[in-house]
């Protein structure tokens, strides 16, 4: 099959498209103008430049496509909430309408575990209603998720949107890579006991769970979390950390309420500085709280498959 994927050179899309290339699939990658592509090239993906947000970008990147796999997104920038929307919800549907005007088989859309807000403390399932914390990013993904799952209503071509937890793996300078330096230079910190699940998960986990979305006959019409079926705590996360690197472990730790409202603090005088916050309230309550997501679904529905 002829397969699509925008955000190809993130962290996710770089797995993914390693996983593609196994199935001998002919990969074809969006790729805004001003991003480099060299890497790609040299693997032998096809490169058309576009940018979701211009839809008169789009109509070469979807041209005889049979399977789009959306990752492109906005996120870990300090941005005002209309650029995040102009991403993660116009730039989806104009991707979306793109593909059905192409005659798409199946569209694959990333969503996100934020789109649920955070702290619940029990494991969430796709019944759950939306609620996301006032964060950019979070809002942005929770209306880009009702967005699509509207359109795929009336909609011949095959949807399914697939709300991942926060992936780290070899490669990722976001997550993984932003503990590990604060955990080597001694700043690294628990929020509250540390027993507390976070919704972190493998990368290449999370790609099993797209190509099941890619593949599988069961997944078209649906939503699924996909995340770790084992959550890790806190303190589990911090100590693997700083045992890969080969630090101490952290033993310091810090009340959650007072990070929280530091966080508004923090950023309240970013926005009149125009600096970026040393801690944000989507990071004080992704790492201080319990977040749990039930990958029961996916389990029932496409876990019977091998990839």
């Amino acid at each position: 099959m002829k397969v699509l994927i925008t955000g190809a050179t993130g962290l996710l899309g770089g797995h993914l498209l390693a996983a593609l290339k196994q199935r001998d699939e002919q990969i074809r990658a969006l790729v805004l103008p001003i991003e480099p592509a060299e890497q790609l090239i040299t693997q032998g993906i096809e490169v058309v430049r576009g940018d979701v947000t211009d839809p008169g970008t789009l109509a070469p990147a979807v041209k005889d496509i049979d399977i789009l796999i959306h990752l492109a997104g906005m996120m870990g920038v300090d941005r005002p909430l209309a650029d995040y929307r102009l991403v993660n919800v116009t730039g989806s549907e104009n991707l979306y309408k793109a593909a059905q005007a192409a005659g798409v088989q199946r569209f694959v859309h990333t969503s996100s575990h934020t789109v649920y807000g955070l702290g619940y403390g029990r494991f969430l399932t796709e019944k759950d209603a939306l609620r996301p914390d006032p964060d950019a990013y979070s809002l942005s993904k929770a209306e880009g998720d009702r967005l699509i799952r509207r359109l795929m209503l009336t909609s011949s071509m095959e949807t399914v949107i697939l709300r991942p937890g926060t992936f780290f793996g070899p490669g990722d300078h976001l997550h993984f890579g932003r503990i590990a330096q604060r955990v080597k230079d001694g700043k690294g910190v628990i929020i509250g006991r540390g027993d507390n699940a976070l919704p972190f998960c493998y990368v290449t986990d999370v790609v099993q769970g797209f190509l099941l979305a890619v593949y599988h006959e069961n997944a078209p019409g649906n939503v699924y979390n996909i995340s770790n079926d084992h959550p890790l705590t806190q303190q589990d996360i911090f100590n693997a950390i700083a045992d890969d690197v080969h630090c101490q472990r952290p033993t310091r730790h810090l009340p959650y309420l007072p990070v929280y409202y530091g966080s508004i603090v923090a950023e309240a005088v970013a926005k009149i500085t125009h600096t970026k916050p040393r801690v944000t309230r989507l990071g004080a309550m992704m790492f201080g709280t319990d977040n749990r997501h039930s990958i029961e679904k996916a389990r029932q529905q496409l876990g019977a498959v091998k990839l």
